[in-house]
């Protein structure tokens, strides 16, 4: 389907299933959404995939934040959802705290896998790069001004002063999951499971960070287990 973002832009917007509400955020920032993918989806709900605008079929261009996070709910609107559970991976991981921060109402709970987290810290980035030729490059489409625009206003985004407090004023549950063999340091994913209230931290084993493309399986009975019953743990996942 296509929704109409607050501008009159018009947004891609996957679905797939039935039941609860699921809307799937997918990483970059700026890349097509790669888990709009039937294989992929939490099972026993119905999910949605809104892509972001200036990428892929999505009409638009580079935007910032507040844009991404007005446009999703701009597509909420359009599907007629009161409240959805909102499960995002990598860069949609943080783009959901985002979203729950600024529409609390609407939002059942957070899941958000394999994150960056709400930081720019000078010694993540240099574990980030120093195993960097460890990962497997897969082949996803993206924009690079709209990742280009989003980052900077990420940037802007996690200076604000009173972000921390906003987290821990939150009534959100937020599940954050780190990926075992990621090369990205878990810890600012800690630190937001003990930071948010309602928030706890678990570990995936045995898979690293494109697991959706990786194990596939494995992904989607993280999702569904994690949108359907945020409280059941990792160690009840089969393993990949």
């Amino acid at each position: 389907m296509t929704a109409p973002a607050d501008d009159g832009i018009s947004l891609h917007v996957g679905v797939t299933g039935r039941g609860p509400e699921v809307v799937v955020l997918s990483g970059g920032p700026g890349s097509v959404h790669y888990l709009e993918d039937d294989r992929l989806a939490p099972r026993g709900m119905r999910a949605w995939y809104p892509e972001p605008r200036g990428v892929g079929r999505s009409e638009g261009g580079p935007h910032d934040l507040a844009r991404a996070v007005s446009d999703i709910e701009a597509v909420r609107r359009a599907a007629g959802i009161d409240r959805w559970v909102v499960l995002g991976h990598s860069w949609g991981s943080d783009l959901a705290v985002r979203y729950a921060l600024d529409h609390p109402g609407r939002v059942g709970s957070v899941v958000g896998v394999a994150g960056h987290g709400l930081h720019k810290d000078r010694t993540w980035s240099q574990a980030y790069r120093s195993a960097r030729h460890l990962e497997a490059d897969i082949e996803v489409g993206w924009a690079p001004d709209v990742h280009a625009a989003l980052s900077a206003s990420f940037v802007q985004w996690i200076h604000e002063p009173d972000l921390l407090r906003r987290l821990a004023d939150s009534d959100v549950v937020m599940t954050f999951v780190a990926l075992q063999y990621d090369i990205r340091p878990s810890w600012p994913l800690r630190q937001l499971a003990a930071l948010v209230p309602r928030g706890r931290f678990e570990e995936l084993p045995g898979v690293a960070h494109n697991l959706w493309a990786t194990h596939p399986r494995v992904w989607a009975d993280l999702a569904t287990r994690l949108c359907a019953t945020p409280s059941t743990p990792a160690a009840e996942l089969p393993r990949p």
